[in-house]
């Protein structure tokens, strides 16, 4: 006994898909002209929106071909699927995000690290709420281990406590819970930002700071 395909009840969008996967496959040999770089751009930067408006499930192929101003098949010239597509949109939220708290990080001594790592997500966050919802869509979706999201700040408050000295002849806290609670208190900070607007997420920032510094250095 065959099942029916849930997806054949859509045929004009699994013919539009199919074309758009052999579109892929014929592509794949070759560099995309500037022309086609600007509309991956574009599509990318439009899913991020209605991503943001509507969620994941809403943005429909029809819905970003419709904002985009282009047709659906032209769409899928340029991502085999729509799952193609979202997954750049997620991609591409949470590359702005990396690179600015890596620069901004990156910029700071090893002491203030963790309060230069705190500072810029939250502050990232604040000014892109747009990429907000994404980059939350992107996380839960993904399959990461835990300890790819608390390792990183738990490395940088190891180096804070080097640099300032306090990490010798004293046992100090468990830096993988402390990395837990501050990476949770991130998530609240924002979460609180994004349904109350008016609340005042850098200056909840200042406060997470200063309560891991008591914890770091004290």
């Amino acid at each position: 006994m065959t099942r029916e395909n849930p997806r054949s009840r859509e045929p004009e969008q699994g013919h539009e898909q199919a074309e758009g996967r052999t579109r892929g496959r014929e592509r794949g040999s070759r560099r995309p002209t500037l022309t086609e770089q600007a509309r991956r751009a574009q599509l990318i930067d439009v899913t991020v929106r209605l991503i943001a408006e509507h969620g994941d499930a809403a943005t429909s192929l029809a819905r970003i071909a419709e904002a985009a101003g282009i047709t659906k098949a032209a769409v899928l010239y340029h991502f085999r699927s729509k799952d193609a597509l979202v997954r750049a949109a997620h991609e591409s939220a949470l590359t702005g995000l990396v690179e600015h708290v890596g620069r901004a990080v990156e910029s700071a001594d090893a002491e203030r690290a963790p309060a230069a790592y705190i500072r810029s997500m939250v502050g990232y966050l604040r000014d892109h709420p747009g990429h907000t919802r994404v980059v939350i869509a992107a996380v839960s979706e993904e399959d990461r281990r835990s300890s790819q999201r608390w390792r990183p700040l738990a490395d940088l408050m190891a180096a804070a406590r080097r640099a300032r000295g306090a990490d010798s002849g004293t046992e100090g806290p468990d830096l993988r819970t402390t990395a837990l609670i501050v990476g949770g208190g991130m998530d609240a900070i924002v979460a609180e930002h994004l349904d109350h607007p008016d609340y005042d997420p850098l200056a909840a920032a200042e406060e997470l700071v200063a309560m891991l510094d008591g914890v770091l250095f004290s």
